[in-house]
This record gives structure tokens, sequence and C-alpha cells, in this order.
């Protein structure tokens, strides 16, 4: 077991042991917030022939180079007509957006920029040869255009339905066990006793579970009492891929979590150099990745923000750019200081906004570890090295959470 690792050290560690990249296929239209498990090639050219981007007519450039022209009208195409008309020099042939550009013409004159008399048109401006959409200009047969690991949104599926797919390889969401630890949790709505708390990081971990791509499978509160530890624990790595604790990982004589890893289960490393968030462990539990998350509300979400959701990226095999992600790292430019600390990485809450084209952020002043409200009104993290401080006006790493 490593005593105290780096966000990088503790990235690389946890990353030996993945989580199941399970590939399954799925109707494209069930397939919204999936994750697309294996590269699509386009089973088309698209555009699939050279067509008009607007109403108007299909003619010869050279015919229009001044204008007003009259031109006679040999045909009309709509989008699906298959025709053989020909445009020759002195003819044009009305064309609706989507038509197939009829052979001969070489440019669309805007349907606004014309008039018809009898069997002529008038062309009063100019013919225009970008308003041709050409064969394959967006993406040509067997090219990948969309690539293992994206986010399946509202564009993405519009692309695979473009390219000829009516269902989808999508990656499996893998199970996520979540447990929280302590006497003195209360399920939200029930009754409190005077020593009791609403229990939430349960609640936080739900959804950072789920944006990930992941299914999150919450089991019932656990006592402070280790032999119901155990069966929990023994039952979630039947079920699940993965576990997450929260709480009982500290130093203290009822911190079990940690008691129960370090007598039974196989600990990699325990503590991390950031704040807030440092005492976290992982390893694993009858060779289930078990990571066991602070009790503190804010600890609970950074680490997971900064280690568990590379975990499980890095396991899925998600796409950098375009695949789930909680964050953008992105420089700003602070606008109050913010303490450094140390020996620890220090994740400052912050509030990021533009001003004068430039990202700056506030530093609030309660960053309690235990201040929950603080992960609602803010919406950042400074990045601070260790022993580095912030002062107002440096340029600084942060995480712009999403």
């Amino acid at each position: 077991m490593e005593m105290g690792v780096t966000i990088e050290s503790a990235i690389a560690l946890t990353s030996i042991h993945s989580l199941p990249r399970v590939v399954e296929t799925i109707p494209l239209n069930d397939a919204h917030g999936r994750i697309l498990g294996i590269s699509l090639h386009s089973k088309v050219d698209d555009p699939r022939f050279d067509n008009s981007a607007m109403d108007g007519w299909a003619v010869i450039e050279t015919d229009c180079n001044t204008y007003p022209v009259k031109l006679k009208i040999i045909g009309t195409l709509q989008a699906g007509d298959d025709s053989d008309v020909v445009v020759e020099k002195g003819t044009a042939c009305r064309i609706m957006t989507g038509a197939p550009v009829p052979n001969g013409a070489d440019s669309i004159v805007m349907v606004e920029d014309s008039e018809v008399v009898g069997d002529e048109v008038i062309i009063n401006g100019k013919a225009r040869p970008n308003f041709i959409r050409i064969k394959g200009e967006n993406i040509t047969e067997n090219e990948i255009g969309l690539n293992s690991g994206v986010l399946l949104g509202p564009a993405q599926l519009a692309m695979a339905a473009m390219m000829g797919y009516a269902d989808v390889p999508v990656i499996k969401p893998p199970k996520i066990a979540i447990i929280g630890t302590g006497d003195e949790l209360v399920e939200p709505g029930d009754i409190l006793e005077p020593s009791q708390i609403y229990e939430s990081n349960t609640t936080a971990l739900v959804g950072l579970v789920s944006s990930m791509g992941c299914e999150p499978v919450k089991y019932p509160f656990v006592s402070d009492d280790i032999d119901q530890l155990r069966e929990i624990f023994n039952q979630a790595s039947l079920e699940c891929d993965g576990i997450l604790t929260s709480g009982g990982v500290s130093m203290g004589e009822w911190d079990l979590v940690r008691r129960l890893m370090e007598e039974e289960g196989d600990i990699k490393f325990w503590r991390i150099f950031i704040k807030p968030g440092g005492p976290p462990l992982f390893g694993l539990w009858n060779g289930t990745p078990l990571f066991g998350l602070p009790g503190n509300p804010v600890s609970s979400q950074v680490v997971f923000m900064t280690v568990v959701s590379p975990w499980i990226s890095n396991s899925c095999g998600f796409d950098k750019s375009n695949g789930p992600k909680l964050f953008e790292k992105v420089r700003v430019k602070l606008l109050s200081d913010a303490k450094g600390t140390k020996k620890k990485v220090t994740l400052r809450r912050l509030n990021i906004f533009w001003q004068n084209d430039e990202l700056v952020a506030e530093v609030p002043d309660n960053q309690g570890s235990g201040n929950l409200r603080s992960m609602v009104d803010c919406n950042g993290l400074s990045l601070l090295p260790i022993g580095v401080n912030g002062n107002a006006g440096d340029i600084v790493d942060a995480l712009w959470l999403k």
C-alpha cells in the first residue's frame, strides 16, 4: 500500500484495475446519452450527389456574368427527383433545395433574384457556384464519421442516421455500487434524532456516476458495524463492477471502511496530496475496485472529479474531447487571493466567468470541506500546485465545472 500519492499517481494506480468495457448494439432511437463503443464509418457519401443549397435556378455561370439576362426554362427539379434534364447555354432549370443539380449546370441563382415571364426566366442577380453542395463534401463513403467513446447527443445520433445506421454499438454502462456509512445518517424525509443528519453524499455520487455514463446502484446506509459493512461489500462485489463508499476512511477508531480494507481487502493507496479530499483510499475487495471517498460533502465530490472520473473515462475509452466529462480545464485570472497549501494541490471553490474577453475567477471566503452550499454557488475549482499561493491578478489553472 502506498501512503500519500499525487493526483497523477492515483490516476495511474487506479488505471491498472479497470472497469470492464462491454459493447452492445441497440436501436439508434434508444441511444441518446449513451457512449459509442466502436468508431462508425459512413456507409454513404454525404451529400450523395451534387445538390442545390436553396430554391432557385440551375444555370451556367457564364450565362449570367452580366444581368439582367433572359434564359429559357427547360424543366423543374424537386428534392427526390431523378431527372435527365441537361442545362445548355441560354437555358435554366427551376430547382428546389436538396434537388440534384442537372448535368451542364455549374451554379445556382436564388429565386429572389429572378422573375418568370412566360417560358423564360429573367435573371437579376449573381449566379453562385458555392450554392451547389458537392457530392461527398461532408463525408465520403468509408470515412470515419464518429469516433469511439463520443457521447451520443442529438447531433451525433443524426450523423449516425445520415451515415446509414439503424443500430449503433454502445458501451454497456458499468455498474457502480454506492454505499454510505455512518450511524448518524438518515434518509432525506425521515425523522431526525438530535444527533443525526440527512445524508447527501450518496445522492451526489448517484448523479456523478450517471453523468460519467455508468449505472449507479445505491445500497442502504451501513451503520458503524464492521460485520454489516463486510456483508454489503461482499454483495456489492458480486453485483457490481466497482464500488464507491462515502465516509469511514480517515484515522478515527470508527473509520471502518479503512479498517476493513486494511484487514481483509487489498489497499493500493491511502491518502492523496489534495485539499480538500486528502484521506481517500483505493483498493480491491474480492477483486472488485473500491474507492473509499471522504465523508465531508465537498471532499467527496472533489475526489470523484479528480480521480474517480478519470478512472471511469480511461476504463471505458471515452473520447477525451467529446466523451462524458465533468469539467473543462481552463486558465483563469484570479480577482481575489486563493491560498495554497504547503504539501497539497489546492482546489479552492471558484466563481468563473467572462470579463473583458478573458476568463476570470472570484474566490469565495467560505472554503470549508463540509460547506455543500459552496458547491452549488460556485462553478469551478482552482488547481494550485503544491506550495503555491494564488494572488489576485495571477493566471492559474482551474477546473470549470459542467
